[in-house]
């Protein structure tokens, strides 16, 4: 089944294996052997990610002679921010309700401390 762009955006970033490997690629190019040096897992296990984040159109490689080096990509990473954008907005609008209410209720609060001296 095949999932839509951004299923298969989420489905990579759900997995910390592959957010560390986007980390790392935050920081510049890196070969699959400079990718796999921190982790506990064989290069095909960190081949089986790399082919899930470029299915995801997270990462690319490029081929300079023998050298295939990943390098992030941030179009899909903008269309998750994008998805986002109205929770986003949701969380504010409800942030700033409450804020209101606890004005509401320190305001109260003093007025009844005032009233009792």
């Amino acid at each position: 089944m095949a999932l839509d762009p951004l299923s298969n955006t989420l489905f990579a970033l759900a997995d910390p294996t592959r957010r560390a490997i986007l980390a790392r690629l935050a920081e510049g190019e890196a070969t699959v052997n400079e990718l796999a040096e921190p982790f506990d897992m064989s290069l095909p296990g960190v081949s089986k990610h790399l082919k899930i984040l470029e299915r995801a159109r997270l990462i690319s490689r490029g081929k300079t002679a023998q050298w295939r080096p990943c390098r992030l990509e941030t179009a899909a990473l903008q269309d998750v921010d994008g998805w986002l954008t109205d929770y986003r907005k949701l969380w504010d609008h409800r942030l700033d309700r409450l804020e209101s209410y606890l004005t509401t209720l320190q305001a109260d609060n003093s007025n009844e401390d005032g009233s009792k001296a």
